[in-house]
């Protein structure tokens, strides 16, 4: 329990109207939980505004109200106006959770894709270092090797700090979490302290949100922006908007690349379905995971490694031994010979990434089957696109259902058949059914082929009108090869 004094230190507040010293043992933002004892904190969101419940709080017994909007409040009721609640709610947050990200080293990764894949594996190496160390991930959130369901790329400010008041509790030293650009615009990262920043790469993902492509880099830059200069910044210098992020911080800055220069580098001597065999800083190591793309997640967690003062030689040693993230290039493989390599790639880009990294391994004496579908209520301007870098890198393409949500599943394909080009059509069938739309791609595939099935990699959901039904594209398409094979 703490005063609302002690709460709202550093919340930038533009005026008060009654008794700061009462006591709060919770805060909310949700009207419903707000009774006697709470802080309720009023919230613009994107369909809501918490500022029309504020009425209803001081009838459920709420005495404390932290508000953008002045107003006249009974006796007894205390009033906090200020500039930005969701600004507000972070660094109250913070306080009232005893600054729990200053008492681990934590460290945010943004970018459009690669964000998952880097913070699991920091986990991972940092874990096999010795260390105790928290997760914050869209897959999962872990403290220490306990898991806790993630339901938020970034989680929201209170269960954010809550979190991480758990990690300092249960003794983690380390936090490695994603940072999304819709977490940097709503504020979820407010009142934290990061140790460091990295940033992955910019492509076209989100723009239903942020409105334009400008505005997405402005969101990922404005975590970069926010870093103090005890805090490193590490970007990829192969992404022509890499240096941009560092332009206006005070972190130390530091860069990871394959092409360009930069403070750590990484090549590619092979690349193969058994894995990679990579130079990284000059020394040769040999990992499961493959492509291109990986081999730049594997260079980036080196390099936070480095910059957070961990011995070079022994962080390679336990990359070597990693194995790949659930749902990212997963892969399984039929008795008969069928691979199917399972995605979490949603975007142009991604996809682009592992077809190219399949086209690489690849002998050519085989056919590439993609399965892929685009998610509903999201950015609609990426969907053609999808389906002509599925066209233009596969011999076969079936466009499915992604997670429809509230949308026509059949009106979001015809949308990406829009990107299908004339000459492709033959090649390319439209399936609503997701299971369906495997199963066909598996009864196509004969012995040495290749099937990838994109979208939606860890997921173990899809979700239709509302509800969420069970649905796993690994566990399907394992259980369709054992079928095959009787």
């Amino acid at each position: 329990m703490k005063t609302l004094n002690d709460i709202l230190i550093n919340c930038d507040i533009l005026s008060v109207r009654g008794d700061v010293s009462v006591s709060i043992d919770q805060i909310v933002f949700d009207s419903r939980k707000a009774v006697e004892g709470t802080l309720f904190v009023a919230i613009k969101g994107t369909q809501v505004d918490g500022h029309s419940f504020i009425s209803n709080v001081i009838q459920q017994g709420c005495k404390a109200i932290l508000s953008e909007v002045e107003m006249e409040v009974p006796t007894g009721v205390t009033l906090v106006v200020v500039k930005d609640t969701s600004f507000a709610l972070g660094v109250a947050a913070s306080n009232f959770y005893e600054h729990p990200s200053s008492a681990l080293k934590l460290v945010g990764v943004t970018g459009t894709n690669g964000k998952t894949t880097i913070v699991t594996l920091l986990h991972k190496v940092f874990t096999e270092l010795g260390y105790k160390v928290g997760l914050l991930s869209t897959v999962v959130n872990k403290i220490g090797t306990v898991e806790v369901p993630a339901t938020h790329t970034t989680p929201d400010q209170l269960t954010l700090n809550a979190l991480l008041a758990q990690m300092v509790l249960e003794g983690c030293e380390f936090c490695f979490m994603e940072v999304s650009s819709h977490a940097v615009v709503q504020q979820r990262i407010s009142g934290l302290s990061f140790t460091g920043g990295v940033f992955t790469n910019i492509t076209h993902d989100h723009l239903d949100y942020h409105g334009s492509f400008k505005e997405y880099i402005k969101a990922k830059k404005g975590f970069f922006d926010a870093l103090n200069k005890d805090a490193f910044a590490l970007t990829n210098t192969d992404d022509k908007n890499g240096t941009v992020m560092l332009q206006n911080t005070n972190a130390h800055k530091a860069s990871y690349a394959m092409k360009t220069p930069a403070d750590f580098k990484v090549k590619i001597i092979e690349n193969q379905f058994s894995g990679l065999v990579l130079t990284i800083d000059g020394q040769e190591v040999w990992t499961k995971l493959l492509g291109s793309f990986n081999a730049y997640n594997l260079l980036a967690v080196y390099a936070v490694a480095v910059l957070l003062e961990q011995d070079k030689i022994e962080t390679l040693t336990v990359i070597s031994k990693l194995d790949a993230v659930v749902g990212r290039f997963q892969q399984v493989r039929s008795e008969g010979g069928i691979t199917a390599i399972v995605d979490y790639a949603h975007t142009p880009d991604a996809l682009e990434n592992v077809l190219q990294t399949i086209a690489s391994i690849r002998t050519k004496n085989e056919t590439v089957y993609t399965v892929v579908g685009c998610g509903g209520d999201r950015d609609t301007t990426k969907r053609p696109k999808m389906a002509a870098v599925a066209c233009a890198l596969s011999d076969k393409v079936i466009i499915t259902s992604d997670n429809p949500r509230s949308e026509n599943p059949e009106d979001i394909i015809a949308q990406m058949m829009e990107g299908v080009e004339g000459q492709y059509y033959k090649k390319t069938l439209s399936i609503t059914d997701r299971e369906q739309a495997i199963k066909t791609a598996c009864a196509m595939a004969e012995p040495n082929d290749i099937i990838l099935i994109a979208g939606k990699g860890h997921e173990t959901y899809q979700e239709i009108k509302g509800v969420k039904y069970p649905f796993d594209d690994l566990k399907i398409v394992t259980n369709l090869f054992e079928k095959l094979e009787k």
